[in-house]
C-alpha cells in the first residue's frame, strides 16, 4: 500500500454485450484484462470502480475464463466474492460522475466494438479525460473505441499518436477476423494513428503522452504497472 500520496480513483470501464457482431458468438470483456488492472491498481492504494453501459452484471468472455487463458490475476479474482460481486454490480455509466476520477481503464473482449466504440457519451468521456491530461488506458480491442474521438479542435484524437492494439493478424489467428464489425487496426490507421505491434500474444505497452495503449491480454499486466506509476507521481 503507499503512503503520502492521496488515493487516485479510476474507472473502469465493461462492454455490456456478450455477443460478437453477427455471428452470435459468446463474448465480453476479457477475463485478465479485468482481474490484472484491479489488482494492481488497489494494491497500489488506488480505487477502482467498475461501470457498464447497463450497469448491473457485465459479461465476461466464457473463453477467457479457460485455459490457457487464465492468469494468476483470474484466479484469484475468481475466487474473491468482493472482485466478483463488483463485476456483477457495475454502475451504470451515465450515472458516473467521471470528473471525480483520475484515471480510466478501459479492458478488451469483441462486445465493446458493438457498444462502447459507438457511445456517444463513451467517447465524450474520454475525449475529457485525454484533454484534462487524465491518463487514458486501453487495452486489446478497447483502442478501438478511439476511432471516431475527436478534440476540442476537431481533429481526431489518434491523429499523429503512437499506440497499438489488438491486431488483424491476432484476430485471423483466432478466425474471427471476418465476424468483426470493424479492424481496429485499420481504422485507426486510416485516422493517423501510428500503429506499433509486436509479435502476436506478445506484452505491448506503447505510451503517447496521456495516452495508454496495449496489445494484446498480455500487455494488460504492464499496461496497469504503468498507469499505477503516472498515477503515483
Amino acid at each position: 500500500m503507499k503512503t503520502g500520496n492521496q488515493q487516485k480513483r479510476v474507472l473502469l470501464i465493461m462492454s455490456s454485450v456478450d455477443t460478437l457482431g453477427i455471428s452470435g458468438k459468446q463474448t465480453g470483456t476479457w477475463f485478465t484484462e479485468l482481474a490484472a488492472p484491479y489488482y494492481i491498481l488497489t494494491e497500489a492504494g488506488h480505487e477502482v470502480v467498475f461501470a457498464s453501459p447497463e450497469g448491473g452484471e457485465a459479461p465476461i468472455d466464457l473463453l477467457s475464463m479457460k485455459a490457457p487463458y487464465t492468469t494468476q490475476y483470474t484466479e484469484r479474482f475468481f475466487n474473491d466474492p468482493i472482485a466478483m460481486f463488483a463485476a456483477r454490480h457495475t454502475r451504470k455509466l451515465r450515472e458516473v460522475d467521471y470528473n471525480t476520477f483520475d484515471a480510466v481503464f478501459l479492458p478488451g473482449g469483441y462486445g465493446l466494438l458493438t457498444d462502447l466504440a459507438s457511445d456517444q457519451y463513451t467517447l465524450k468521456l474520454i475525449k475529457d479525460f485525454y484533454e484534462s491530461d487524465r491518463p487514458v488506458a486501453m487495452v486489446c480491442h478497447a483502442p478501438a473505441i478511439l476511432r471516431d474521438i475527436k478534440l476540442s479542435n476537431g481533429q481526431y484524437l489518434v491523429n499523429g499518436k503512437a499506440l497499438t492494439g489488438f491486431k488483424n493478424a491476432e484476430d485471423e489467428e483466432v478466425e474471427l477476423l471476418k465476424h468483426l464489425l470493424f479492424s481496429l487496426e485499420d481504422e485507426l490507421q486510416l485516422r493517423g494513428a501510428i500503429y506499433k505491434s509486436k509479435a502476436n500474444w506478445e506484452p505491448n505497452v506503447v505510451i503517447d503522452g496521456m495516452l495508454m495503449t496495449g496489445q494484446s491480454p498480455a500487455s494488460a499486466d504492464p499496461l496497469a504497472k504503468a498507469l499505477s506509476e503516472v498515477l503515483n507521481k
